[in-house]
């Protein structure tokens, strides 16, 4: 049979492999066929593995011995800062060029036993800091709905991967926005869990109190699929959690109720398309029996300088250990101070060294207490409004960007700009909550209907209520 990318979910290919319709090396190569044709032009993928098709003859055995499972034979991609053993995870960066994993990180674990089928490692911003993918050390990675835009960031490639048909689903890191925001403006879903439901442990860190590895797919429903297999407890990760950390409640009683909170929404940076989708959308939840009401958070104007002053503090931190000798990139200098002056500055690119010297700053001496400890202060007011906002509501909304895919090069050269690409999804990250964001609209730009998307927020532990809200709004 001929097969249908375009409007294949996991649950439907899962079936056709089952009966045998087709076999995971036919919709391994259908996949293989899409990226050859369309991979030079969007740049989703840096590399796809060689062995694709071999893996996918092992899943077909394992299919026809009847112990395949769900995923099974299920191609998909995976962000270039999560470790597959054996493979390179260069985090897009020149530092990392030629680094080769010597473990997988535990979410890989987890789809390996599933028998799924890894087509490649996808581009992202350098160590996951940017909005738009322009940052790679190899290029900028193009939207599929309109190459002459970016495709969001960090994790742009795996967002672009799916929303070209290269892959099912996709794999990326989430540390302020860096699946949501590309899941927008690609029109796909992005999910990012509870700080904590999915194991660390194998992505290189960036932020380690923000950062989630986090799914990415066509459907809700295939992300939630995706997220019960790689979520749980793992003895790697100290920070990960189980169903019982926190208290399940519900204050709608029929249907969860949607707080909008409307005061964030009045000014003047987001899109006007953007901001009709949003309230077509809270309209469409309304005329479906969902209560949506007004919210107030009172910090919440503070949540992207609070981001990035703990985020770059925590850069700093973590991305000390690419000093030249343990891996990577080295290069001699008359000393070892000058080894590490020399490797890091060939090495990094400029947004990461703008981040690493920040974050340094604030955590020097006389200025810890006056940025860094004052942020976490406000990190967590914000925090508590957000819970005191749940004991009114089940879910909070928001647009997931403030518009669709600017052009390449747009705001390259004006970094506040970028930044506020990330005014809706760093408070997820901040507070520990999940949030998913969905398909809501359009926004015509230049003759091209560019994707937007809807963010939806739960209390940390609920990602069930942000699933079937979802997958109701989309029809699924």
């Amino acid at each position: 049979m001929k097969i249908d990318l375009a409007n294949l979910t996991i649950a439907k290919a899962h079936e056709h492999l089952k009966k045998g319709d087709f076999t995971s090396v036919e919709l391994t190569q259908a996949y293989l066929d899409e990226i050859n044709k369309k991979n030079s032009d969007v740049n989703a993928y840096l590399e796809v593995f060689k062995d694709a098709l071999d893996q996918a003859k092992a899943a077909d055995e394992l299919i026809k011995s009847g112990k395949g499972t769900l995923l099974t034979g299920i191609p998909c991609a995976i962000k270039d800062n999560i470790l597959i053993k054996g493979r390179i995870a260069s985090s897009a960066s020149k530092i990392l060029e030629n680094y080769h994993a010597t473990y997988d990180a535990t979410v890989i674990e987890r789809l390996k036993k599933e028998g799924v089928v890894f087509l490649g490692r996808t581009n992202m911003d350098e160590f996951a800091m940017g909005g738009s993918t322009e940052n790679s050390a190899y290029g900028v990675t193009r939207n599929p709905h309109d190459l002459e835009r970016v495709a969001g960031g960090s994790s742009g490639g795996s967002a672009a991967a799916v929303a070209m048909n290269g892959a099912l689903f996709s794999l990326g890191t989430d540390t302020g926005g860096s699946v949501r925001q590309p899941a927008s403006l690609c029109g796909i879903v992005g999910l990012k869990a509870t700080y904590g439901a999915i194991s660390r442990y194998g992505a290189m860190a960036m932020a380690a109190s923000l950062n989630q590895i986090a799914p990415l797919a066509r459907t809700v429903t295939d992300c939630e699929t995706v997220y019960n297999i790689i979520r749980g407890a793992d003895a790697k990760d100290s920070v990960t959690i189980t169903d019982d950390t926190y208290p399940k409640k519900r204050i709608g009683k029929k249907k969860p109720v949607i707080g909008v909170p409307r005061h964030f929404l009045s000014g003047d940076g987001i899109d006007k398309d953007t901001m009709k989708a949003f309230n077509a959308s809270m309209e469409k939840y309304q005329s479906m029996g969902y209560e949506v009401k007004e919210i107030k958070l009172p910090n919440i104007s503070y949540a992207l300088m609070v981001y990035y002053i703990v985020m770059p503090a925590e850069i700093s931190s973590d991305l000390a250990r690419f000093d030249g000798v343990k891996y990577g990139l080295h290069i001699d200098g008359k000393d070892v101070i000058e080894d590490y002056f020399k490797t890091r500055r060939t090495g990094f690119g400029k947004e990461v060294i703008r981040r690493i010297l920040l974050g340094t700053y604030v955590l020097s001496s006389g200025y810890y207490d006056a940025y860094y400890n004052r942020a976490n202060a406000v990190r967590r007011m914000i925090t508590e409004d957000f819970l005191k906002a749940f004991e009114g509501v089940d879910l909070i909304a928001t647009p997931t960007a403030p518009g669709p895919a600017f052009k390449i090069g747009e705001k390259a050269n004006d970094p506040i700009s970028m930044y506020l690409e990330d005014i809706f999804t760093v408070t997820a990250n901040i507070t520990g909550m999940p949030a998913i964001s969905i398909p809501c609209g359009t926004s015509r730009k230049e003759g091209k209907d560019l994707p937007v998307g809807l963010q939806l927020t739960a209390r940390h532990g609920d990602e069930k209520t942000l699933f079937e809200v979802g997958k109701e709004f989309l029809g699924e």
